[in-house]
């Protein structure tokens, strides 16, 4: 069979291999057309279209990503300001905080040193008191005394008690004037 071929293909021509024949020139040529036709009236259309579609969704995204990357970066900028302001107001509070605190710590001292007044008042006023409970008692005491001692010296009883009561006070006020004349 191969021989057969082989010697179909020697009578058949004796001309070039590479050169085809006008029939399949033209059907090759027609074929060429349909296909370039079909490709360049429908695929190339769908082909741009999805093209297009993809460098507007390319675009847009780049497109929406400046965006997002800019409300990011206005939303940075609104926080440091308000982390800012934030600040601001913590150093102002920390600020009335001492002032309160050093108004408070004033008005404490001032309650102290007045209750303090009151105390040293109160105290000097209860030691008068005393004092002069002390000087009633004492002023009793050498009434009686004095009023038995002269008794004794005088050789009688000097029970009558507004006699000893005026001869009491005399004494004492004696005592009291000779004392007054002497601190001077």
């Amino acid at each position: 069979m191969i021989v057969k071929a082989a010697s179909l293909l020697a009578a058949e021509g004796a001309g070039n291999p590479l050169i085809p024949h006008t029939y399949e020139l033209v059907v090759g040529i027609f074929a060429f057309l349909v296909v370039f036709f079909v490709v360049g009236r429908m695929l190339v259309p769908r082909i741009q279209k999805t093209l297009a579609e993809r460098t507007d969704a390319i675009e847009g995204g780049i497109k929406r990503a400046e965006e997002a990357q800019a409300q990011a970066q206005e939303l940075q900028r609104q926080y440091a300001a308000n982390l800012e302001e934030a600040r601001r107001e913590a150093a102002r509070l920390r600020e009335d905080a001492r002032e309160q605190a050093a108004q408070i710590k004033v008005e404490l001292r001032e309650e102290a040193q007045a209750e303090a007044r009151r105390l040293v008042e109160a105290a000097h006023a209860q030691i008068e008191a005393d004092r002069q409970a002390a000087f009633a008692q004492l002023r009793t005491e050498i009434g009686r005394l004095s009023t038995e001692l002269a008794g004794r010296i005088v050789g009688e009883s000097l029970e009558d008690e507004a006699r000893q009561s005026r001869i009491v006070d005399r004494f004492l006020d004696e005592l009291e004037s000779s004392n007054a004349q002497a601190v001077r």
